[in-house]
């Protein structure tokens, strides 16, 4: 016949702090929402259109059905050496971009000094360069994007001396940056204090050893 069971179930603030550990590691692993990155992902692509790089797309599958085009950025991490984040797109001249891009983010001089590298190569090259940005390899990392670029000059003038290799850093700068912005919100959100917040709010409780009760 049916037994009924009493069991104590404690809060996160009621857990030893052995008990927190495991709790939060639950989190970690199983609670924490995979959309926690897409503001992050927003920004770029706002990022993107100003500096003049138009992003390449992939359907993906909607849950209630359909497709909807995402842009192609990638990460991996944050533990290890193969850890990094890429992209995929095109990228051409955009006029003002190093004014625009300050007003977006005016405090980021990383990404200023990004900017001004290109605008300063298209200078230099009467603001004809173009390249295209493509992930090779297994690992979506800056060092495996595979960056080529080109003049569109109507008589044939080469790329001024050097500049190539100043957009290609650039580009792949832009990467890095973006793998950073990543890892920083990602422990941010997996702090002990965030973590600890969420899992109060969501009212998740757990047995005296910190294993999630339900």
């Amino acid at each position: 016949m049916p037994q009924v069971i009493e069991i104590t179930v404690y809060t996160i603030d009621e857990l030893s702090d052995a008990a927190k550990e495991k709790a939060r590691a639950w989190y970690r692993e199983t609670g924490l929402i995979d959309e926690w990155h897409d503001y992050i992902f927003d920004d770029f692509e706002a990022i993107c259109r100003i500096i003049g790089i138009t992003l390449d797309t992939h359907p993906v599958r909607l849950y209630g059905g359909g497709t909807r085009d995402r842009s192609k950025i990638w990460y991996r991490g944050f533990w290890s050496q193969q850890d990094g984040a890429c992209y995929e797109g095109c990228y051409t001249h955009a006029r003002g971009a190093a004014k625009a891009l300050r007003a977006h983010a005016p405090k980021d001089t990383e990404l200023h000094g990004i900017v001004d590298a290109l605008q300063d190569a298209q200078r230099r090259n009467f603001w004809q360069l173009h390249a295209t940005v493509r992930q090779t390899g297994r690992h979506p990392h800056a060092s495996s994007l595979q960056i080529d670029v080109e003049r569109d000059s109507p008589i044939w003038q080469p790329i001024a001396d050097g500049t190539d290799d100043t957009v290609v850093e650039a580009l792949r700068d832009l990467a890095y940056w973006l793998y950073r912005q990543l890892r920083d919100a990602y422990e941010a959100e997996t702090s002990d204090c965030a973590v600890d917040e969420a899992i109060a709010v969501n009212e998740w409780t757990f047995k005296a050893n910190g294993e999630r009760f339900g």
